[in-house]
């Protein structure tokens, strides 16, 4: 894709995202990389905006060198990748995870749901089953802590 298909896309994206909710007073921006034709990718994105995030898409076609550049761990990878905050958003992470993250300002790289968890924002089904799932917190050295844990009896 060159540059100015990529600003064009950009453009109707940010506007389409930003649009769609106001974002919530003191929330960053939220940057989201993704494949175009990733369904699930645009529902986690109405999630966040839903949620009071401004939120601007690029569709891009290899997600690694994304992946690599802000410190997603081997192994801990999902559809699409955000830049938020001087954090990374890795995956179907809830929007509360992500303004908790802020009240909390961990010293971290960012947060990660691997893989793709039915129930998870995004991955929805019409059951309103949410297998259960955890988020993670990605520290400078590439290591892990579950931050959060979704879908489990209390």
């Amino acid at each position: 894709m060159n540059v100015k298909t990529l600003m064009a896309s950009s453009l109707v994206s940010f506007v389409l995202c930003a649009c769609a909710q106001p974002s919530e007073p003191g929330l960053p921006n939220v940057v989201v990389y993704k494949n175009e034709s990733c369904g699930c990718c645009k529902l986690w994105v109405q999630h966040l905006t839903k949620s009071g995030f401004s939120v601007q898409m690029h569709n891009i076609d290899n997600l690694n060198p994304v992946k690599q550049r802000v410190g997603v761990p081997v192994g801990m990878g999902s559809c699409h990748t955000a830049e938020v905050g001087g954090y990374f958003i890795e995956g179907h992470v809830p929007a509360e995870d992500i303004k908790r993250l802020f009240r909390e300002h961990p010293d971290a790289k960012g947060l990660t749901v691997p893989g793709m968890p039915v129930g998870s924002p995004g991955m929805e089904v019409s059951s309103g089953e949410v297998k259960p799932y955890e988020v993670f917190l990605v520290t400078h050295d590439g290591s892990t802590s579950v931050y959060a844990r979704h879908g489990q009896s209390e």
